[in-house]
């Protein structure tokens, strides 16, 4: 795990960029205007988060680790400079803007999850303030962590609706936050995907846990109401069934493979981190599904282990990770039901070549 949390942190976004670029190329100008303008915004913040990586971020000071959130959101004013105008901070009232709303409401529930189930205190698990900013440029297509903060698009209208809809995108941004102060996974190839893959698992607990839901009564959809009315589908990402979350004339078919058969080898999106974390996706349901109950306790207690765990290498792969989750399994639980669902979750996905004699971590 590397001592510096900010060395490899990228530039994180829900929306993937292949997704935006079939989007540019539409024949109707308010799809494609807005798509090619969140492009060219992103490329920016791109290349911003690099060189705020190489100068190094301003260290925060040290403060003692609270049970409670420090929240405070911001209204960019469909502007571009961040943060914008303070609108909200810990502990204010609900006021008439529901995406300053939302948002306040989705960092305190992805803050709970993680205090709750994993006993985590924020992000850096030291109480790092929550900020986020909402109403950011001109119908922007997409939501994203910049490695300091959480900054939401208002959609276009047309293929997207706000980006605060969904309490699973605030969590899956969020959780790139967490990875950035654990494993710091490298952000292309099977690495990079594994790096999508926990901020869609624990994006996921999170609306789980804000709906109460267990497994099996899950949708395991990652963006359910974020998509328009004209749009056919239902969500960005299926993980009980990648593959299957949109077809759509204008957005495309949902590129995302399932098992390793059906793994995507392509230069595009940092080696394809949006798409084959389907794969890795699929065996977090199966484990889940498996095991039964509240899939945030057993499940997505090994998963956290293992992000959290300090032995996942930053250019980990599928294969690595799923050893890694064998092990946090037997470590945690011993040799049952545990282990054994995490065994045959990768199997079912093609990753069969796993020790079961595994001993404590």
């Amino acid at each position: 795990m590397d001592a510096n949390p900010n060395s490899r942190s990228v530039f994180c976004t829900i929306v993937p960029p292949h997704v935006l670029d079939k989007l540019s190329h539409a024949d109707d100008p308010a799809v494609a205007e807005p798509a090619r303008r969140t492009l060219e915004r992103d490329a920016l913040e791109r290349t911003r988060r690099r060189i705020t990586t190489v100068r190094g971020v301003t260290t925060t000071v040290e403060r003692a680790p609270s049970n409670k959130p420090e929240r405070t959101i911001y209204d960019a004013k469909h502007e571009t400079r961040l943060p914008g105008k303070k609108v909200r901070d810990e502990g204010g009232q609900a006021g008439r803007d529901q995406s300053v709303n939302r948002a306040y409401d989705g960092l305190g529930a992805t803050f709970e999850l993680f205090l709750k189930a994993y006993g985590r205190r924020s992000i850096d698990d030291s109480g790092l303030p929550l900020n986020a900013s909402v109403h950011y440029s001109e119908d922007y297509n997409n939501a994203f962590w910049d490695g300091e903060q959480m900054v939401f698009g208002d959609g276009d209208g047309e293929v997207f609706l706000d980006f605060t809809i969904p309490v699973d995108v605030m969590a899956h941004e969020l959780t790139h936050g967490v990875t950035q102060y654990t494993a710091n996974l490298e952000y292309f190839g099977q690495s990079g995907a594994l790096n999508e893959s926990m901020s869609d698992v624990f994006g996921s607990l999170v609306k789980q846990h804000v709906l109460g839901q267990t497994a099996a009564e899950a949708d395991w959809l990652i963006g359910k109401g974020l998509l328009a009315e004209r749009v056919t589908g239902v969500a960005l990402r299926s993980m009980k069934a990648p593959g299957t979350a949109y077809d759509d004339d204008v957005l495309g078919k949902d590129p995302q493979p399932g098992t390793m058969d059906d793994y995507v080898h392509t230069s595009r999106d940092n080696g394809g981190v949006h798409i084959n974390s389907g794969i890795p996706n699929h065996a977090f349901y199966l484990v889940a599904k498996a095991l039964g109950g509240n899939a945030w306790e057993r499940a997505g207690q090994i998963w956290y282990d293992v992000l959290t765990g300090g032995d996942l290498a930053s250019d980990a792969e599928f294969s690595d990770f799923a050893q890694l989750t064998v092990a946090a399994a037997h470590s945690r639980y011993g040799e049952g039901e545990e282990q054994s669902a995490v065994l045959e979750g990768w199997a079912a996905v093609g990753i069969t070549d796993l020790r079961t004699q595994v001993g404590a971590r």
